[in-house]
């Protein structure tokens, strides 16, 4: 049981920092009205990179596709093929892909469409973490006006399989549920973990 929560709250460390680098990059800027002329029309990338810094000025975020697509009638953003690169709080970094991307216009739904595949890398310090699921999507609630600096609940959720695993565990089930505010992650049906015993680790 240990293990399990060890291994969701790294994930979710995870999934809350490329959620918060996500909505930093597509959601329009406070003052965004201060531009003279006509709004902003739908625009496409091709092959692109970007990169984010922290607030230190130290590598965050990076994500590369092959294709960005702005709508211009919703203002949502589609990307194609995404794969991510996170340093998360302990300067861990993380790997992820997915088959598409879509985030709303005001960045509080992210939907990893397909396949998602996110991986922390292994070094001296900790070991590899998998997540292998489907159809993964990332809920933030809107930004207080009332309280603006408050932090926002953040959610995920999947309907389809997701497997967890670690070198010494695996943790799978259908459906899966999490608050990655309060660091909680729940497999919603047909849940197995596997240990492996301590000689084979």
């Amino acid at each position: 049981m240990e293990r399990r929560t060890w291994l969701a709250v790294a994930l979710l460390a995870f999934v809350a920092l490329a959620t918060q680098a996500l909505v930093w990059v597509f959601v329009p800027r406070e003052d965004e009205n201060t531009f003279i002329g006509p709004p902003r029309s739908d625009y496409t990338l091709a092959n692109f990179t970007l990169d984010a810094l922290d607030e230190q000025g130290k590598h965050s975020f990076t994500m590369a596709a092959p294709r960005l697509a702005r709508k211009e009638d919703d203002g949502s953003i589609f990307v194609t093929a995404p794969a991510y690169e996170i340093v998360d709080n302990g300067g861990n970094l993380w790997k992820g892909t997915s088959e598409s991307a879509w985030v709303n216009k005001d960045g509080t739904v992210m939907k990893l469409d397909g396949a998602v595949d996110m991986r922390r890398l292994e070094t001296e310090k900790v070991q590899p973490v998998q997540m292998l699921t489907r159809d993964l999507t990332i809920t933030t609630d809107p930004k207080s006006k009332d309280n603006p600096q408050a932090e926002r609940e953040r959610r995920m959720e999947t309907a389809a399989a997701t497997i967890i695993r670690d070198p010494q565990t695996i943790a799978q089930g259908v459906g899966m549920k999490s608050d990655l505010t309060l660091k909680t992650l729940e497999f919603l049906s047909d849940f197995h973990s596997t240990t492996q015993p301590a000689k084979l680790r």
